[in-house]
């Protein structure tokens, strides 16, 4: 299996009326694994929904949004973000990675973390200037996070990780947002901002991917619910008619 460089870059604009996912038959192989970590999923998520993915640890959940995301390279199937391949539509998709893969202890702020998340934009030459900053003062803010700016990473509770994490997702400006494991570890304040977050986010437009395995609250804060297990998709619970599965 090949490892692909998420680069976020790619400007190709969205095909008019796509979904905001389309997975068809989607298969994932690790090397050395006895059976695929993903297999023939197929799934149609429109935009402006949040859903979540659900399942057991090992059951896939990780795998499928790092194939999404263009961070693994599938065996079988195809992914479409709003009509186009994976690589041509990078700058549409944030993706926010389980916070145990993170080194909390690396010496940086909370606004320089944030920060990052602005540079799918600016390229090689351009460095951030004040409207990056203010975005990043902006998310901040919204996630509760603005007296810590100056705070080292290291020195954040588990809940406020979680919404560093997601202010760098944030800051992106995506329109479809990968999210693995973002109520892992919160306190009931953080999951309470976090739920307003993609709540705000379906009311702009933008679409939420989330993988989690916390079932309590689940139809409060998600349009659609589906489950994994043993690599393969199938639906948990539909709140609305318009998303499919093959």
């Amino acid at each position: 299996m090949i490892t692909i460089a998420y680069s976020g870059r790619g400007f190709t604009p969205a095909q008019a009326h796509a979904p905001a996912l389309a997975l068809e038959g989607l298969t994932v192989m690790y090397p050395g694994a006895s059976r695929p970590a993903l297999r023939e999923v197929s799934l149609s998520v429109p935009t402006g929904r949040r859903v979540a993915l659900v399942g057991a640890n090992g059951s896939g959940k990780s795998t499928l949004l790092k194939a999404v995301a263009g961070l693994l390279y599938p065996q079988a199937g195809s992914i479409r973000i709003y009509g186009r391949p994976v690589g041509a539509c990078h700058h549409r998709v944030a993706y926010l990675p389980q916070r145990g893969e993170i080194d909390w202890d690396f010496p940086v702020t909370v606004e320089r973390m944030v920060l990052a998340g602005r540079y799918v934009h600016l390229g090689w030459l351009r460095s951030p200037n004040q409207s990056d900053q203010q975005r990043v003062l902006q998310v901040l803010e919204q996630l509760g996070l603005a007296d810590l700016a100056q705070r080292q990473i290291s020195q954040l509770s588990g809940g406020q990780q979680q919404r560093a994490l997601l202010a760098r997702a944030l800051v992106q400006d995506a329109d479809l947002l990968l999210l693995d494991e973002p109520l892992s570890a919160v306190d009931a304040a953080s999951r309470a901002i976090i739920a307003a977050v993609l709540e705000r986010l379906g009311q702009q437009g933008k679409t939420a991917l989330v993988a989690t395995h916390h079932l309590d609250r689940l139809e409060e804060e998600f349009d659609h619910i589906f489950g994994l297990e043993q690599g393969a998709l199938t639906q948990v619970q539909n709140l609305h008619a318009s998303l499919e599965v093959a």
